[in-house]
């Protein structure tokens, strides 16, 4: 009876150690506000805050196929998610992490070794004692290691290793959301360059016309040849603006062929005006972030690990307690090998600590803590950018939506503009061709402006949709 007292005795002095030594998990604290920096805010409200950001509808949770609704563009990215190298690479950095949860888990069971030995040896005369002075000994030994956990090391190093890999799969899901953003991106780029390889063309062949009719009236005698050679010069300058922009859609082709993991090649697509630009965009509250966005997990997952490493570095300072045991059998022959005289058997216990190990305990237990430091630091950054990239794409949206209306009524004034200056100056002379020219650049400028506030408006919807983590799902 005392006996069995003294050993309930030690296991609750030991837990009691163990919770003393290694501490328990806390997550840090959230410091995003409850609200986002938001255009629609009401004006009267000088915090900046949108009552359409208390919508517990997130965009978030929405698949990607609902908010890219462009056929094409959802097959880019369905390939992209299938084939993409980084996703791979991903992929196994989550394979390596699950391998080393294993080992943590299995460093809680002893281990298991087998040795056989034959041992040749020969004696002099003086010292085989009547023996045969030749002797061959057989062992065959079987023997074990056990590290108690006393201090919670182990478990610290498991559930470290347990992190590691929730932010390794958190990782794979971020490479996952930045691709479905950087496919729609450089597809809804490569629209807007096909829209401005149309207009430029448009422009080229208005032109072209344009220096036809002044040569006529020149041949007529009803203009001079000043007009003319500016009408060819002008007409060259938007041809020659043609192979820059088929430059820059071979190299986006190219690139979206790269994110999809094929080789350089032509992508086939729709156009600009058949995508969706109107929606209904609701954010959500900033806490939301922590459950969608993947690389705000993954800071708080390598905090963990950072706090569960300084846990297991606490642990050095005390000593570790192994039990070894040992048995088998040995003999000088074969034929009495599995006699009971062959048999044997041991088993140890005992304690280990460092008394002079030049500061490595104390080095250890330092590094961890910085790195845990920096790890928090790393999570709330991740915080303070994911809440600055949802304000930003919010405005993108918002600038966009308030350029539309009056870029048309623009469009709409600058076509007049050019149609009168040509008239007059075809028909009747009242004005020189500079003004036509004039009339035909303004026009120009605010076409291709035009595509630029359309693809504004897309793209803040895809960095918003990235922005807030979804995609991943």
């Amino acid at each position: 009876m005392p006996y069995k007292i003294m050993v309930l005795v030690m296991i609750g002095l030991v837990s009691w150690s163990s919770c003393q030594i290694t501490r328990p998990y806390a997550s840090p604290e959230n410091k995003v506000n409850e609200r986002y920096h938001s255009p629609m805010s009401n004006p009267k409200d000088t915090t900046g805050q949108s009552s359409l950001e208390i919508d517990t509808m997130n965009i978030a949770t929405l698949k990607w196929s609902e908010i890219f609704t462009d056929t094409l563009l959802q097959g880019l990215i369905a390939e992209g998610l299938k084939a993409n190298i980084d996703i791979k690479i991903a992929v196994e950095r989550i394979t390596e992490a699950q391998v080393n949860l294993r080992l943590q888990k299995a460093a809680f069971l002893p281990s298991l070794n087998t040795n056989i030995s034959a041992n040749s040896q020969q004696y002099p005369t003086f010292q085989s004692f009547g023996f045969p002075r030749n002797n061959t000994q057989y062992d065959v030994r079987l023997s074990t290691d056990w590290e108690i956990d006393i201090w919670g090391k182990l478990g610290s190093a498991k559930r470290a290793a347990l992190s590691q890999l929730l932010a390794t799969d958190a990782a794979k899901r971020a490479v996952q959301t930045q691709l479905i953003a950087d496919i729609a991106s450089n597809y809804y780029e490569l629209l807007a360059l096909d829209q401005q390889l149309l207009i430029i063309k448009k422009t080229a062949e208005n032109l072209a016309e344009d220096a036809a009719a002044i040569e006529m009236l020149f041949e007529n005698a009803l203009l001079n040849g000043v007009a003319v050679v500016q009408s060819k010069a002008n007409f060259y300058e938007a041809k020659l603006d043609i192979p820059d922009i088929e430059q820059k859609i071979k190299e986006k082709e190219h690139r979206l062929s790269f994110l999809v993991a094929r080789n350089p090649g032509t992508i086939i697509r729709q156009s600009l005006k058949e995508q969706q630009v109107e929606y209904d965009l609701k954010p959500g509250i900033p806490a939301q972030l922590l459950a969608h966005r993947p690389d705000v997990q993954m800071a708080e997952l390598n905090f963990r690990t950072a706090f569960e490493e300084t846990n297991v570095a606490r642990t050095y300072f005390y000593p570790v307690l192994k039990i070894t045991a040992s048995g088998g059998f040995s003999n000088l022959g074969w034929n009495q090998w599995f006699s009971s005289n062959s048999l044997f058997g041991s088993i140890a216990g005992g304690l280990t600590q460092s008394i002079f190990n030049k500061g490595d305990n104390q080095a250890r237990l330092s590094t961890a803590q910085s790195r845990q430091q920096q790890a928090l630091y790393q999570f709330e950054k991740s915080l303070l950018i994911a809440s600055q990239e949802v304000s930003n794409a919010l405005f993108d949206y918002d600038t966009a939506l308030q350029k539309e209306k009056s870029r048309r009524k623009q469009l709409d004034a600058l076509s007049q503009a050019l149609e009168f200056n040509k008239e007059l100056f075809l028909n009747h002379q009242q004005t020189n061709y500079t003004d036509v020219l004039a009339a035909e650049q303004n026009l120009l400028r605010a076409q291709l402006k035009d595509i630029d506030d359309q693809s504004q408006k897309l793209y803040a919807v895809v960095q918003l949709y990235r922005a807030l983590g979804g995609g991943w799902d």
